[in-house]
């Protein structure tokens, strides 16, 4: 006789429910909080001011004026030569100015990590040309760079030949520099600022000399603030417009993107032609991103600082 054990009542009882628990918590499990909301504000402006803009602008850049063929604009555009020579003319000018913005602003931005007599002074004075503005900035350039303006006389005073320094590339360029300087100049000092000291001076501690700290310590942790002022100015200089137009040679050497979109839209009415050369510049710039945080990336892949910031 064989005799069977009966089952425990509490070990086949059901477990206790837990209790449901409250949205916020079950939120911040998957690392949502309700701090997040604040970036809606800014998610809205963006599709007010960008998204909404930039599919609009992309049906219209089909819909030509005049035949059936939706993609004639694009046809158009790069058919003909100088329409298209606008691309390398607008690369030409960007890239040299994000470059040379990036190397004369870094090194001052460096020493702003400091105190020193003057300091306010300076930033005062670097920054100053951002409160003129490019038209401002353009009209002072046809005076002081005019062939009797200062420049010139200071140089045919030592001895050198007058120059050519406006209504052609060179104008737009300066023009677009004394923009982009300030610009970067700013971005960098928030990047520069940012880095411990502390890891410096522990460098120091173990032997390390000037140069070892800046090039083994500073640019690493700089580098993405490089690389970052470096494409926001890339962007900007993209956007060139009065200086192109007021100081340089818009029929040829600053014939950039910005100068058909703006003939085909005012001057001719034809905003899907000027929708869709605004679309080979959006896409063009956007590559150009793409690659830039890429590289980002690659050169560096720790905070973007090392302490504050």
């Amino acid at each position: 006789m064989t005799l069977t054990a009966e089952p425990d009542a509490r070990s086949s009882a059901a477990p206790p429910k837990r209790p449901p628990q409250p949205l916020r918590h079950r939120l911040a499990e998957r690392g949502v909080d309700w701090t997040l909301l604040l970036i809606l504000p800014a998610v809205l402006i963006i599709g007010a001011l960008f998204v909404y803009p930039f599919l609009y602008g992309l049906s219209i850049s089909f819909q030509p004026l005049r035949g059936n063929d939706p993609l004639s604009n694009y046809t158009d555009f790069f058919g003909d030569p100088y329409l298209r020579d606008s691309i390398w003319k607008t690369l030409r000018l960007a890239v040299p100015v994000a470059f040379l913005s990036v190397a004369a602003a870094a090194p001052l931005a460096f020493r702003m990590r400091r105190d020193f007599p003057g300091r306010q002074f300076v930033t005062l004075v670097v920054l100053l040309p951002l409160t003129f503005g490019s038209v401002l900035i353009a009209q002072g350039m046809a005076q002081v760079f005019s062939t009797t303006g200062w420049i010139n006389l200071l140089l045919t005073s030592v001895g050198i030949p007058e120059q050519q320094f406006i209504y052609n590339y060179t104008g737009t360029f300066i023009a677009a520099l004394l923009v982009s300087i300030p610009f970067a100049f700013v971005m960098l000092m928030g990047f520069f600022g940012g880095i411990d000291r502390s890891i410096e001076d522990a460098a120091a501690t173990l032997g390390a000399g000037r140069a070892a700290r800046f090039w083994r310590i500073i640019m690493p942790l700089a580098t993405p603030g490089l690389v970052t002022a470096f494409t926001l100015c890339l962007v900007e200089a993209f956007a060139i417009f009065p200086s192109a137009i007021l100081v340089g040679q818009p029929d040829n050497a600053t014939h950039v993107l910005t100068l058909p979109i703006y003939q085909a839209a005012s001057q001719r009415s034809d905003y899907p032609a000027a929708a869709a050369i605004a679309m080979v510049m959006t896409v063009l710039e956007l590559l150009i991103l793409g690659v830039l945080m890429l590289l980002r990336n690659r050169l560096y892949r720790g905070p973007s600082s090392g302490g504050k910031g």
